[in-house]
């Protein structure tokens, strides 16, 4: 690198780099490639999607969604460090979506500390189950049958349209206003 009389940093090739962002030396391992960084990092995102969204699927869907997200814009000549802080940016941007499309709020507050190098295993103690039980039992049977039928028995929209006798655009916005209805009886009380 060298430094033109124009105060800037040109990079080998002659470009003009970022104004303050001159190259530096990043320490610590890299990753050999992309099946290392997969391997390495399933377990953390997995178990931070699950305890976000608390269910399999969706967490196992959100997972494979912030490794998709990442693989083009991800360098792999990165550190560890930068690699999982990419990661964990990316699934905050990825529950931010989520939650949007089925809430219509953004829930995007990750932890730090939640890099864990072992997938962790789901809260046997049951409060979390008390909790939705608890929710789900306020809500009207319709509304109370479409979670069920998607979120517990891990249904299809369309077989849990088929199941209910109504069309798969109904069960949609059954089970949308069904969400919205469990969140506000969640914050209003059924703690």
């Amino acid at each position: 690198m060298r430094r033109t009389t124009a105060g800037r940093d040109r990079g080998a090739d002659g470009a003009p780099s970022a104004p303050g962002r001159g190259l530096r030396l990043v320490d610590g391992e890299h990753y050999s490639g992309w099946e290392a960084v997969y391997r390495d990092n399933v377990g953390w995102v997995y178990s931070l999607m699950f305890g976000k969204v608390g269910n399999r699927p969706d967490a196992e869907d959100l997972t494979a969604e912030v490794f998709s997200t990442a693989l083009k814009p991800l360098r792999i000549e990165a550190s560890v460090p930068e690699v999982r802080a990419y990661l964990r940016a990316t699934a905050r941007t990825v529950l931010a979506g989520y939650w949007k499309a089925r809430m219509g709020r953004e829930i995007t507050t990750i932890d730090i500390d939640i890099v864990d190098d072992s997938p962790q295993q789901a809260p046997g103690d049951g409060r979390a189950e008390a909790q939705a039980r608890k929710v789900l039992d306020r809500l009207p049977e319709n509304y109370r049958r479409i979670l069920e039928l998607r979120f517990l028995q891990g249904l299809s929209v369309r077989d849990a349209a088929n199941d209910l006798g109504v069309s798969v655009a109904n069960a949609k916005v059954l089970q949308h206003r069904a969400l919205q209805l469990a969140a506000r009886l969640d914050e209003g009380g059924a703690r």
